[in-house]
C-alpha cells in the first residue's frame, strides 16, 4: 500500500436512538474512542461519516481521538439559495476532513450525474476537504459485461481537474454488493482496483500515492481477505460501521 490504509464508516441516515436524540451515534463514537485509548491502535486511518445533524456532536465526543470526520455529501456551491443542502465549507467548519461524493445511493436516489459529482468533488477541494469519490456498476451492467466500461466512464466524468492523490480517495463500490451480503471475487476486486489506478495514472502526477478503497458488504468476517488484496487501500463500510465491535474488528484487519 502506498500509504496507510483508510477505513471509512458511512453511517448513512442512521445514528438516532429510540428517543431521537442522537444517542446511538454518540454511544458509537464514545465506544470507538474508548477502544483507541485503551489498546494498540489499528494499522490504518479511521474516518466516520455521520449524518450532518450529528457531525458536531460526534466531533465533540471524539475530541482527542485520532478519528477523522467526513460529510456524506456536499453542494457544489459555497453558499446561496439551496434549501436543505450543506456546502463543503460548512462541513469543514463543522470539523470534517473528508466528504463522500458520488455514492451510488446519491446517484440513484437523487439522479446525480458524473457532471454533478465532479462539481461536488471540486467543491470539496475548494474547501480544503479530501473527496472520497465513489464509482461502481449495477448488477445488470456487470451481467452485460460492461462493469469496466461503466467505472471508466464514471471516473472520466467525475474527476475534476483539481483532483490528485492528496485531495482525492477513490472508492470502488459495486452497486449490487451494497447491503446484499454479496461481494465480488478476489480477482474481480483486484481487477477493478487496478483499472481505477490506471485511470488516474496518466492524469495525476502523484498517482503512485493514490488510495483506492473497496466498499460493498464489508464486514469483520471478510475484511482481512478483502484488505489483503493487492491494490486495495482500505474500505468504505456501511452497515457494519454502526456496530462498534464489528467496525473495530474491520479496522484491526488492516495488514
Amino acid at each position: 500500500m502506498p500509504t496507510r490504509a483508510l477505513i471509512v464508516g458511512n453511517w448513512k441516515m442512521n445514528g438516532l436512538g429510540p428517543g431521537g436524540l442522537g444517542l446511538d451515534g454518540i454511544a458509537l463514537a464514545d465506544a470507538l474512542g474508548a477502544r483507541l485509548s485503551s489498546g494498540p491502535p489499528p494499522r490504518c486511518e479511521l474516518v466516520l461519516a455521520p449524518p450532518a445533524t450529528l457531525i458536531a456532536r460526534v466531533a465533540s465526543a471524539l475530541k482527542g481521538a485520532s478519528i477523522a470526520l467526513a460529510g456524506q455529501d456536499c453542494h457544489a456551491e459555497p453558499s446561496g439559495a439551496h434549501t436543505g443542502d450543506v456546502s463543503a465549507e460548512m462541513l469543514k467548519d463543522a470539523g470534517c476532513r473528508y466528504v463522500i461524493v458520488g455514492h451510488s445511493e446519491r446517484r440513484r436516489d437523487h439522479g446525480e450525474t458524473d457532471v454533478a459529482v465532479r462539481a461536488k468533488a471540486a467543491a470539496a477541494h475548494r474547501a480544503g476537504l479530501i473527496a472520497i469519490l465513489c464509482v461502481g456498476e449495477s448488477e445488470a451492467e456487470r451481467t452485460r459485461g460492461n462493469a469496466e466500461a461503466v467505472v471508466e466512464r464514471q471516473l472520466r466524468g467525475s474527476l475534476p481537474a483539481t483532483a490528485n492523490a492528496t485531495n482525492t480517495v477513490l472508492a470502488y463500490e459495486p452497486v449490487w454488493a451494497i447491503g446484499s451480503r454479496r461481494t465480488p471475487s478476489t480477482a474481480e476486486i483486484a481487477a477493478m482496483h487496478a483499472l481505477a489506478r490506471k485511470a488516474v495514472g496518466a492524469r495525476w502526477a502523484d498517482a503512485a500515492g493514490a488510495r483506492v478503497l473497496y466498499g460493498g458488504s464489508v464486514k469483520a468476517a471478510n475484511a482481512r481477505q478483502i484488505l489483503g488484496i493487492p491494490g486495495v487501500d482500505g474500505a468504505l463500510v456501511g452497515g457494519a460501521s454502526l456496530d462498534a465491535t464489528e467496525f473495530w474488528a474491520i479496522a484491526q484487519s488492516c495488514p
